[in-house]
């Protein structure tokens, strides 16, 4: 990376050359997308670390479906706020300062997490790590918007959600890569958890020294931060905005409580597979998304269409549902099919906001967003695992996984509206280039 800082000469004159009009190069911005994207790696993995101990915490804490389902529920419950000031935040405090300091809130939760078997102390661990993890991701989030706006954003996008999904698919497969920690208990597992948190850690405060560094040197072109706060305006984005948030709430209503709460469960008791194996299965569909986000990012870069391809990949999500419940299809089959929806849907949703939003409001928007989207996290954490202890759901009653199934598709098919709705706004005389492709850059 050194190749990348021109040498600063002596002289109180030759302090100001180095910065004018040079524009921070494709080698320092991509250095910059690796180490927020390690951080994401750190953060996903601590989140995602729930889903292969359900079983444990239940045979060995006496912990019920709704308690579990409420240990990813309240990672939430801060976020319907929090996550808002977070995105004010970083549009005020910078993305460097704002990732490095919820990176350490979530280092603090995730080891509070792991400290005590009482479900009221893992509870305000998950609660502490959600305060720093949500706004941890929108600064980096806003971070991306900045550092790659008009060169291959959604690309970058893909190749951020990429290596963070690699901690989701290492979370899942733990179990089987760290067999030892699971034989120990519930414990080991969660100090795990914690070392990832760490690491977030450590790429978030790498990342604060290089950009320090490079805004030294180069125009980094930063937007100015509002003068001030204006609680109403938070209204009046534009209406394909909103679709954008719609799709977003509905969409990641379906994906984490299902595939990060109940998932490995669901597959252990309604089809007799083993945590191990259940967990394999489970994490392929992270698996998928590490090669075919950036793929997909880079290809609604090259041929626009983003509001199509957000509707068919939330239309893929639904059909997995009725084939979970009612017919004897693979197992594979359901597992491609969100594979390539959560690899699609998120590679195009979130590089949309900056062709919808004024650059000095991106943080603003992304936490808005995200808010929105913990409110639809917490409330179907906490549906879907009382729909299951109401239904009596276990491995001698797995028709009581029923309902559970039916919410997540209702949902799905929402997401489809809100999508077929964006797509009708910007292929009309309102909107914003979103089904076009975006212009070829040089860097």
């Amino acid at each position: 990376m050194s190749d990348d800082f021109p040498p600063v000469s002596s002289g109180p004159q030759a302090a100001d050359k180095p910065r004018r009009g040079l524009p921070p190069t494709p080698t320092l911005r991509w250095s910059v997308l690796i180490l927020i994207s390690v951080a994401m790696f750190g953060n996903y993995y601590a989140y995602d670390s729930i889903g292969p101990l359900a079983d444990h915490l239940q045979r060995l804490l006496g912990f019920t479906d709704t308690q579990i389902g409420l240990l990813n529920a309240i990672y939430s419950l801060p976020n319907i706020f929090m996550v808002l000031i977070g995105g004010i935040i970083a549009d005020r405090m910078g993305t460097r300062k704002a990732t490095l300091l919820f990176a350490a809130i979530c280092l603090v939760g995730v080891v509070i997490t792991a400290i005590s078997p009482s479900f009221y102390v893992m509870a305000a661990g998950r609660l502490i790590f959600g305060l720093g993890a949500e706004s941890m991701i929108v600064a980096i989030t806003t971070a991306l918007g900045q550092w790659f706006v008009g060169r291959q954003l959604g690309f970058a996008f893909g190749v951020n959600l990429s290596i963070a999904r690699a901690g989701s698919w290492a979370a899942d497969l733990s179990p089987t890569w760290a067999k030892y920690f699971y034989d120990q208990g519930w414990q080991p597992p969660l100090w795990l958890a914690s070392a990832f948190a760490l690491v977030a850690l450590i790429a978030s405060a790498a990342y604060y020294v290089l950009e320090v560094r490079a805004e030294a040197h180069y125009d980094l072109e930063r937007p100015a931060p509002p003068d001030r706060i204006v609680w109403s305006d938070l209204w009046r984005f534009d209406r394909s905005y909103w679709y954008v948030v719609g799709l977003c709430v509905t969409f990641y209503a379906v994906i984490f409580p299902f595939r990060s709460t109940f998932a490995i469960k669901y597959f252990q008791h309604a089809h007799g597979m083993s945590l191990q194996d259940a967990s394999t299965l489970n994490s392929y569909v992270f698996f998928a998304a590490i090669f075919a986000t950036p793929a997909f990012g880079l290809m609604v870069d090259w041929i626009g269409r983003r509001a199509f391809f957000m509707a068919a990949g939330t239309f893929m999500l639904f059909a997995v549902f009725p084939l979970l419940g009612y017919t004897h299809a693979s197992l594979w089959i359901s597992t491609v099919l969100i594979g390539i929806s959560f690899s699609l849907v998120p590679a195009v949703l979130w590089p949309a906001v900056p062709y919808l939003v004024e650059p000095n409001r991106l943080g603003t928007a992304y936490g808005l967003m995200t808010m929105l989207q913990n409110v639809g996290l917490m409330s179907i954490n906490i549906l879907a695992g009382a729909l299951n202890d109401q239904a009596g759901a276990s491995a001698e009653n797995p028709g009581g996984y029923l309902p559970m199934l039916w919410l997540f598709a209702g949902l799905s098919l929402f997401g489809f509206v809100f999508a077929a709705a964006l797509r009708r706004r910007e292929t009309g005389p309102e909107g914003h280039d979103l089904e076009k492709p975006r212009p070829r850059s040089k860097s």
